[in-house]
């Protein structure tokens, strides 16, 4: 019986090992967060925000309506209602780096840069790959006149990227504009 049990759940995994190799890239990708949008900053805005949040639901994110809700308040800025969403579904899913990276986001567009950093940095402390965690907390420097921390979460995402990345162009051409301004 304990060895039935044991194959069944060996070939599971192969199975579902396989769908996922045999799922189109872009799908797995968009349900991975390897995907977003260009630049969502007015050119007369600062912090420079890189973050488009419309980009297409995961289907595992439909799972979860706060998620999606709070998905949807970021989308129609919505800042306050997006944070109380979005922290209401990190109490069930209290290891979704996503999850921190948008309240982070949130607090960042209502220039609340104390907790913006410590929602990005607990989705590094979740995930240190997460490109979009870098990218945002390094313009979240950028908005303190923190530019060498910044340009440290750039390397960081030289690294993740291997061959480049929206994230690492967003936040290089973020350092850039910076540099702009300060040299004026």
């Amino acid at each position: 019986m304990i060895r039935a049990m044991t194959v069944s759940a060996i070939l599971g995994a192969l199975v579902v090992g396989v769908a996922a190799y045999t799922v189109s890239p872009s799908l797995w990708q968009t349900a991975m967060g390897f995907r977003s949008g260009g630049p969502a900053a007015d050119d007369k805005e600062w912090p420079i925000c890189t973050m488009t949040v419309a980009m297409p639901d995961a289907d595992w994110a439909k799972l979860d309506p706060e998620f999606a809700a709070g998905k949807k308040a970021l989308v129609a800025e919505d800042w306050d209602g997006a944070i109380a969403v979005l922290k209401s579904a990190a109490l069930r899913d209290p290891r979704n780096a996503d999850i921190q990276n948008y309240i982070g986001y949130a607090y960042r567009r209502l220039r609340q840069m104390g907790p913006a950093i410590g929602h990005y940095q607990q989705a590094l402390m979740l995930n240190p790959r997460h490109r979009s965690a870098h990218e945002h907390l390094g313009e979240a420097h950028l908005v303190l006149g923190d530019p060498a921390t910044a340009e440290q979460h750039l390397a960081h995402l030289e690294d993740i990227c291997l061959i480049g990345c929206e994230e690492y162009d967003d936040l290089k051409r973020a350092i850039a504009g910076y540099k702009r301004l300060g040299a004026r």
